[in-house]
This record gives C-alpha cells, sequence and structure tokens, in this order.
C-alpha cells in the first residue's frame, strides 16, 4: 500500500484490510510515520510522537474479534487523555514532567478497539482557546491555507487528519473544541451528550460536566463506531448514562425521518457574523429543503449575554484551579502564559456564591432548550462566525501585553478583582473570547450533542463547517443525518494539497 491507497480508505475499511491480512499494522503505521514526517514542518500539528508504543502495541498482537480497528494509526490529545508512562503536557511548560501513572479510561478503550497510538496532539495551553497556539509548541497550522491556524483546542488532533496523517484522530470538547477545529479542516465530528463518555480515573465531571470527548474524523461512519466503543460508564461515575437501544452505527445505517430544523445565524452575543458563515447556513438550508426536510428560522429563547458570563465564570475559576492543581505538582508562576496567568487571578478571585449563581443558570439554558426541541427536531447554526482565523488574530496588542503583564505582576489585578472594580473587564473578555465562536458553548452548557458537518468551502476554497444541536441523549438523530448529508454531499475524498504532497513522490 502506498500512501495515495492509504487516503481512499476511512479507519474502517484500513481495519478491514488488516483483518484480512491485505496489509499489516506495521505498514499503516509507517505510512501514517512517513505522512507525519512529510506534513509536520508545515502544519505542526504532533507534540508528542509515540513510536516504541505503537510498535510494541503491534508486537503484541490485538484481539481481533473484539477490536474492531486493530491495526489503524491513532493519535490521542494531549490533555485529559493520558496514556501510562507519557507525559499529558496540554501545552503548557508547567506540565511536561507530570507522567501519567495510568491510561484514561477514553484511552483504554481506544487500545482496546486495536488503534494503535503513536503520538499526541498540539492544543492551546490547557485547552482554553478557540486556536491552538501554545507558546510552548507553536500555532497549528489549517493544512488548507497555511497562514490561518487550525482551530482549537483540538487543533492538533484537526490538522493531522486533513493533512493526511491519519483518518481519524482524538479529541476533547469544553466550548466547542472538537467543532470548530473540525470546522475549520473540513471534517467531520459529533459532541456527544453529558455523560455518555466517562472521564475515569481522574475526574467525575470535567469542567462540571461541559467537557467530554470525541473523535474528528473523514467519515461519519468511523465516528458513529468511535462513540459506540467510548461510551458506556465506569466504576464510581457520578451519572451513568444507559448504553442506546442499539450501537449508534447500526442506527447510522437508517434514513433519518423527515426532520423539522429551526436555524439562526444570528450570533447570541450580538457580534458581527461574516457572510461566509451566513452563507455556509443558507447552503446546508437548501440541501436539507432538497432532501425532504422542513426548515424554519427559529432558534431558543436564550439570553446569550448571560450564557457568556456563566460560560466565563466557569471557566475562569477551572483555570484558577488547574494552574493551583499544577503548581502542587512542581509548576512554577512563570511557566504559564500571561493569558493563563491573567485568568487564573481573575478566577481566584471570584467568589463561590459568584459561581454558584453562573452555575445555576445553566439549568435556565437548558430548559430553554428543551422548550425549542420540543417544537425542532434540531437547531443548525454556523460552527463559527467566519472562517479560520490568521495566525496572530487573537494575540494581544504589545502594549495590551506589557500593561496586563503589569498588572498580573504587581497583583494590583487581583487587588482590583477582589475590589469588584473589574466586572465590565470580564463581560469585555466573555465578548472578545466569543465574538468569533458564539454558537458552539450552548451545547456544553447544555449537555447536549452537537456535531459540526463541513457542508460549505468558501470562495477562497476554505472550509467552513455548520452546526447541529440535537436532543439530550439522541445522538442517532444526529448520525442518520449526517450519512443522508455525506451521501448528498460528499466530503471525504475532498483534502488539501497538503495532503496528497506525497504522491508526486511514489510515482
Amino acid at each position: 500500500m502506498n500512501h495515495t491507497e492509504f487516503l481512499r480508505h476511512d479507519a474502517i475499511a484500513l481495519a478491514e484490510l488488516v483483518r484480512r491480512g491485505d496489509v499489516q499494522a506495521s505498514e499503516l503505521l509507517d505510512l501514517a510515520l512517513a505522512q507525519m514526517a512529510r506534513v509536520q514542518p508545515a502544519v505542526n500539528a504532533v507534540v508528542r510522537t509515540m513510536e516504541a508504543q505503537a510498535r510494541a502495541q503491534i508486537a503484541a498482537g490485538f484481539d481481533r474479534q473484539h477490536s474492531p480497528l486493530a491495526g489503524v494509526p491513532f493519535l490521542l490529545k494531549d490533555g485529559l487523555q493520558d496514556y501510562a508512562g507519557v507525559p499529558s503536557g496540554l501545552g503548557s511548560r508547567g506540565l511536561q514532567h507530570v507522567v501519567a501513572k495510568q491510561h484514561a479510561a477514553t484511552t483504554r478503550r481506544f487500545l482496546d478497539a486495536g488503534l494503535v497510538i503513536f503520538g499526541k496532539t498540539n492544543l492551546p495551553e490547557l485547552g482554553l482557546k478557540g486556536v491552538s497556539d501554545s507558546q510552548l509548541h507553536g500555532p497549528v497550522s489549517n493544512p488548507w491555507d497555511l497562514t490561518r491556524n487550525a482551530g482549537g483546542s483540538s487543533g492538533g488532533a484537526a490538522a493531522a487528519v486533513a493533512a493526511g496523517v491519519l483518518p481519524m484522530a482524538a479529541g476533547s470538547d469544553g466550548g466547542g473544541s472538537l467543532r470548530i477545529p473540525a470546522a475549520c479542516c473540513g471534517l467531520f465530528t459529533l459532541k456527544p451528550s453529558r455523560g455518555r463518555i466517562s472521564e475515569a480515573p481522574l475526574f467525575g465531571e470535567v469542567w462540571f460536566g461541559a467537557c467530554t470527548h470525541g473523535v474528528i474524523s473523514r467519515s461519519v461512519r468511523d465516528s458513529a463506531l468511535a462513540l459506540d466503543l467510548l461510551c458506556g460508564p465506569e466504576p464510581g461515575d457520578p451519572f451513568p448514562v444507559m448504553l442506546p437501544s442499539e450501537p449508534f452505527a447500526e442506527a447510522a445505517r437508517r434514513e433519518p425521518q423527515r426532520l423539522r430544523i429551526g436555524f439562526s445565524v444570528a450570533s447570541p452575543i450580538g457580534t458581527p457574523v461574516q457572510p461566509e458563515a451566513l452563507a455556509a447556513v443558507d447552503h446546508a438550508v437548501a440541501l436539507l429543503q432538497r432532501l425532504g426536510h422542513e426548515l424554519v428560522p427559529a432558534a431558543p429563547e436564550i439570553d446569550g449575554a448571560a450564557l457568556a458570563r456563566a460560560y466565563l465564570s466557569m471557566y475562569l475559576g477551572q483555570v484558577a484551579a488547574e494552574v493551583a492543581q499544577a503548581r502542587a505538582l512542581g509548576a512554577r508562576g512563570r511557566d504559564f502564559e500571561l493569558l493563563t496567568r491573567a485568568m487564573a487571578v481573575l478566577g481566584r478571585a471570584s467568589s463561590a456564591a459568584t459561581l454558584s449563581t453562573e452555575l445555576l443558570r445553566w439549568n435556565d439554558f437548558a430548559r430553554a432548550l428543551g422548550r425549542f426541541h420540543q417544537q425542532h427536531d434540531l437547531l443548525l447554526s454556523p460552527v463559527m462566525a467566519g472562517p479560520a482565523l490568521r495566525h496572530g488574530a487573537t494575540d494581544l496588542p504589545r502594549w495590551q501585553a506589557l500593561a496586563l503583564e503589569g498588572l498580573v505582576s504587581s497583583g494590583l489585578l487581583a487587588l482590583l478583582a477582589r475590589s469588584g472594580l473589574i466586572g465590565p473587564v470580564v463581560d469585555a473578555i466573555a465578548a472578545d473570547n466569543m465574538t468569533p465562536v458564539p454558537f458552539t458553548q450552548l451545547a456544553n452548557l447544555s449537555g447536549t450533542p452537537a456535531m459540526s458537518v463541513p457542508l460549505y468551502w468558501t470562495p477562497d476554497g476554505l472550509p467552513l463547517g455548520v452546526q447541529f444541536v440535537g436532543r439530550m441523549g439522541d445522538e442517532a438523530t444526529l448520525l442518520q443525518l449526517a450519512v443522508q448529508l455525506e451521501q448528498a454531499a460528499p466530503w471525504f475524498d475532498r483534502l488539501p494539497l497538503l495532503a496528497r504532497a506525497g504522491e508526486n513522490e511514489q510515482k
């Protein structure tokens, strides 16, 4: 098999070739490593190579009867997806020395499925941004346009898949971190319902349940099977979710019923939405109507500004807690990026009462979305307010960075925060942080499943996915629709030139 042939197969098809003996797992690993070496200087998708572990896994053999993806190369995200004996660095200098003592449940399930883990992917520090631009590892470039970011926080995963290194990679999503990079890179992803995938053994819930795991892939059926492999409780989980009545991979094969889909392009926080994002939704609406679905302009009645504040309150508190945990493990304050340190200061200054009040508001958003779903099967919106951002688009101007450094280092920021004098500043941070990505956080706070589907490319040739949000626990409907859209407007073979760059070398 050469790389051209490798690109023609999704993970399920590659596993079938291994099962039949038409190709060896070691051969697939060689192809993935060769392509990674070829594209890594351009995209910077992988921060940790684990070839030795991958070779050892292949040498140990697979339980082919119970390992549906045996022999398929795979990458983990370098955070939350612990691999025993390997650091989980989370894009931070302060955590590079912290070696995982045991596999995360997600990692174990990936390994049990036979996926050959050969590395970990790039992400922003602590997975905090919608762009992957850690100062430690450097930014992740979008394979479709190397002047742009691949999105975040699972940007390395998306870039590796889009660049043809592998057909599917692991990620996580606490505010859009699967959907944003998938939308930027022309790929499919589905964020599962809250509690669907265990956070064992280190956590009961991550970000109060806003964060979960998933994969970014080129085919819907790969994502459906991955969800089957990942879902199900572990001992001690706080809210075990019942397994579906049938596997998601089987449910996805059925045609969806005629769906009533509400769609909206208005930013929930009143910020601008670029013409490309409007065109992406218009394109999706027209396609869905041709497929026989009912499309109506509608959106849940939610106070978007309140949602932004509630999200940011949780977010700042989590940053403070994560930095404190890292300090307890030996990290120094200066090991963290300026914005991370500033957010930790703001998080420490917030009261328990404030956090509790904002967490209680999550119920308001979930109830409003629940009322919406009584009349509409799905909610359609942009994933992002525009195409993938250019590198540096979210960087602070130098004078602002210097001023913020002074406030943090002097302790004045903490003093101002404790005095309650910077509430408007926090609101401004929320607006600035969410302006490029105002559509994704609702599904995280409500715990509902949501997917990004690559249906649209801009006139400049940039992918820009659209988002569908489903009812709690109803991933099956999303997957059925995704398969229908995949058949009507195929995207599997639509890859950037970078992914095929090695083909001439094979001739």
